[in-house]
């Protein structure tokens, strides 16, 4: 079996470990291409992609094209002469870079294609309540997400399982999966799955998400704000007002961690606390809030937030609209 060449193409810490397993499992790495570094913060510090980061510590090539299509990088990755490009975690590529290699250009997908094509597919996937996810490597075509399937592996999602840790089960079987797919590419022993042939059902899909669209909506069953909030932890995160009926004044909060609660709740609009967390209220049951964040402030375990603040005589606003 003769080894292939690649380049490597992602950007965040979910491409790192794919990365990482490839270069631990020695596979002939080419070049890697992630984003450009960029200043952000009052001292306008530069910032490296995490994938720049550990190209960097093991001496790969790296390039960082602003423009995919320029002349001049489509000449150096040419140049390099790889088998197979790896993209995990990047941009929409154009076709003159995924029509390159002889082998292909393969993708990791964290969902069962096609189900959740799009930017969030860990974070829809538990707001819908979803049982099991997983994901899929495939080989890119012109419309995103779309293309044959070549390997496709499923996981469990946990009653309370957040997007956070859903993302890192995932990431570590991606790697897995990645690997599995290029010595299958390797072997010639590759039989891909046209994705229009597994349409059977309504497919559901996986947009980008917005700050607006992270706005909690408390009149609804529990059930449901509890995978919204989940869904959307540590990133975006989810986020309510909450208006001090004694100071007459209004401020938003970003909630974490939830649990869902029997407590009845479908004549109220007070937000209690207790022992074990703060308490919102939704369509019919509490929600319980273990983590929480006020605007200006840092998230927070609820214990330590209500060491200095207060929710009592607060309410949701908007929460019961008529």
């Amino acid at each position: 079996m003769s080894e292939l060449s690649i380049v490597f193409m992602g950007t965040p810490g979910f491409a790192t470990e794919i990365l990482r397993k490839l270069h631990k499992e020695e596979v002939n790495i080419k070049g890697v291409i992630t984003s450009p570094d960029r200043k952000s913060g009052r001292g306008q510090k530069v910032n490296k992609s995490d994938v720049k980061i550990f190209a960097e510590e093991n001496n790969l090539h790296i390039m960082q094209p602003t423009n995919l299509k320029d002349p001049e990088f489509i000449l150096e990755l040419k140049a390099l002469k790889a088998d197979l490009f790896v993209v995990v975690a990047f941009r929409m590529l154009p076709e003159i870079v995924w029509g390159m290699p002889p082998r292909g250009t393969i993708n990791l997908h964290a969902s069962i294609l096609p189900d959740y094509r799009g930017a969030a597919p860990i974070n829809w996937a538990i707001i819908n309540g979803e049982k099991e996810t997983g994901v899929t490597s495939f080989f890119i075509e012109k419309e995103i997400d779309t293309g044959m399937i070549i390997e496709k592996e499923k996981l469990s999602i946990g009653e309370n399982e957040s997007a956070g840790e859903l993302h890192d089960r995932l990431m570590h079987l991606g790697a897995d999966v990645i690997y599995s797919t290029y010595l299958k590419i390797t072997s010639g022993n590759v039989k891909a799955i046209d994705q229009d042939n597994l349409m059977n059902k309504e497919i559901n899909p996986a947009p980008k998400i917005f700050k607006p669209d992270c706005r909690i909506n408390f009149n609804q069953p529990v059930y449901k704000v509890h995978n919204f909030c989940r869904g959307l932890s540590p990133y975006p995160a989810s986020w309510c007002v909450i208006h001090n009926n004694e100071k007459n004044e209004s401020k938003t909060y970003k909630l974490f961690t939830t649990e869902k609660t029997g407590i009845d709740s479908s004549n109220t609009n007070e937000i209690k606390t207790t022992e074990e967390g703060i308490l919102f209220p939704c369509l019919d049951k509490y929600l319980l809030v273990k983590e929480i964040q006020m605007e200006g402030k840092r998230k927070m375990h609820f214990k330590d937030f209500l060491a200095g603040n207060t929710l009592e005589n607060c309410t949701i606003e908007d929460n019961k609209p008529e």
